[in-house]
């Protein structure tokens, strides 16, 4: 039951995931990448400190180090993600973040020469077309936008990686508590090598967006990411988490008019095929 439970949990992930894809284009307007970075994570770090404000106690310097890792690869990730969607689409933007889903299981080989699994494999691969299939344009012309989001891509995977390898030896609280003040304080850093303030008498609706990806994609999803991928494998997390970009198309066709066409019917299938390669096996003619 805790595996679905898990499961269920990272979906939920993928949905606030993909309302973020619209904040971040909405917070864009108005703020700089480094500006949006610096409130998403402030907002995280001070809401995690008051609300488990007893953990520090807990904390040891093994998971202290591992939070660390993970908040500085936390930033990197998102960092590459915000400036490369200020130079390509929020489709393109999505597609090849999620692209980590086939990243991931290759970096447990590299690393653990750990095999990915055949039917995670095969569901990677059913994922990645679906989202292709979702949200590439026709005529699509690699910029500087789409290579930072393919680095950032990168980024993610090794997150979804060292997160499943870390929560085995430490608190999800724990673990989340110090990537995110990690991550705020390089947040912090950033803006103040490019001489930026954070203008809180800014554009309110840009406020507003950063405060969501603050509170919800960051706070909130992330504890539950760390939570969920207790009780799930690495490559099952990145492929649930890679729907994403079906969620982010969805919404971007709510919130910002974006044209409904054939294909999301097309992606969607295709990206439930992929899920339901890894989860069910039905794949699996011989057994």
């Amino acid at each position: 039951m805790k595996r679905y439970l898990g499961e269920i949990g990272l979906l939920l992930v993928a949905v606030i995931w993909g309302t973020g894809f619209v904040a971040g284009a909405v917070s864009l307007e108005s703020l700089s990448p480094y500006q949006v970075m610096a409130i998403r994570f402030m907002i995280a770090a001070l809401l995690m400190s008051i609300i488990f404000r007893k953990t520090f106690r807990t904390l040891n310097l093994s998971a202290i180090r591992a939070g660390i890792v993970l908040g500085v690869v936390l930033y990197l990730a998102f960092t590459l993600q915000t400036i490369g969607l200020q130079y390509t689409t929020p489709s393109k933007n999505a597609f090849l973040t999620a692209v980590n889903v086939v990243i991931v299981p290759f970096i447990g080989y590299l690393l653990y020469r750990r095999k990915p699994d055949k039917h995670g494999a095969i569901g990677a691969a059913l994922t990645v077309v679906g989202i292709g299939v979702l949200s590439l344009d026709a005529n699509l012309i690699p910029n500087i936008g789409d290579a930072m989001t393919l680095l950032c891509a990168v980024g993610f995977a090794f997150h979804i990686f060292f997160t499943f390898e870390f929560v085995k030896k430490h608190s999800p609280v724990a673990l989340t508590l110090v990537q995110m003040i990690t991550a705020a304080l390089l947040s912090l850093i950033a803006a103040a090598l490019q001489g930026e303030k954070l203008e809180l008498h800014g554009d309110a609706g840009g406020l507003i967006a950063a405060a969501y990806l603050g509170v919800f994609s960051t706070t909130i999803a992330f504890l539950l990411q760390t939570i969920a991928q207790k009780y799930t494998t690495e490559t099952k997390a990145a492929i649930i988490l890679s729907t994403e970009a079906l969620f982010g198309t969805l919404f971007s066709v709510i919130f910002l008019h974006e044209a409904f066409t054939l294909r999301l019917a097309a992606g969607s299938f295709l990206i439930m095929a992929g899920i339901l390669a890894a989860e069910t096996k039905f794949l699996n003619k011989s057994g």
